[in-house]
């Protein structure tokens, strides 16, 4: 039984200066994710975890801390931008036009902007997109302009699958039994 190898994501090669990708995962927002990245990254605005303070805004609830949304939105682009980076270089012009709220839910896209060779390392690409992510509703909570670093094709590392070995023996249909 042949085994087939999954998505393993774009190489430098596969972009195409004005794709758009939509990246496939959608993410609902919960009080414990705000709150455990608000505490965990030491941020003390009592917007993000302090129901009773944030009923006394004009927004009448927490906000969603917004490097949560920044860390969230970029996650969700890895599957089609960056499954294969090198490394990041920078994230640029970041704008919030819309706060997210707990229990919103976060999906995202993200155009291919430019491309160019490394100066300095051959075996890599320069990527730059532009990411949008969006909630339930379709508003724009987020936009941001990444450049990373992306392998070409055969050039990066591998991910070893040692247990996917092709000298198992192949499963065989149970045998019928005879009367």
């Amino acid at each position: 039984m042949p085994i087939v190898e999954g998505w393993r994501g774009r190489f430098f090669e596969d972009f195409t200066i004005g794709d758009v990708y939509a990246h496939p995962l959608g993410r609902t927002v919960t009080t414990t994710d705000n709150i455990w990245f608000t505490l965990l990254t030491q941020n003390t605005a009592p917007i993000h975890f302090d129901h009773h303070y944030a009923a006394q805004t004009e927004f009448k609830r927490p906000l969603v801390d917004s490097t949560f949304t920044l860390a969230l939105v970029t996650g969700q682009s890895v599957t089609d931008i960056s499954q294969n980076v090198f490394a990041n270089l920078g994230w640029d012009e970041v704008r919030l036009p819309h706060p997210v709220f707990e229990g919103d839910t976060i999906y995202s896209q993200s155009a291919v902007l430019s491309l160019r060779d490394s100066h300095s390392r051959p075996n890599i690409g320069i990527v730059t997109v532009q990411t949008t992510g969006f909630n339930q509703d379709g508003i724009t909570v987020i936009t941001f302009k990444r450049t990373l670093m992306v392998y070409r094709r055969g050039m990066g590392p591998t991910i070893p699958h040692p247990h996917l070995a092709t000298d198992h023996p192949r499963p065989t249909a149970p045998e019928e039994e005879t009367p």
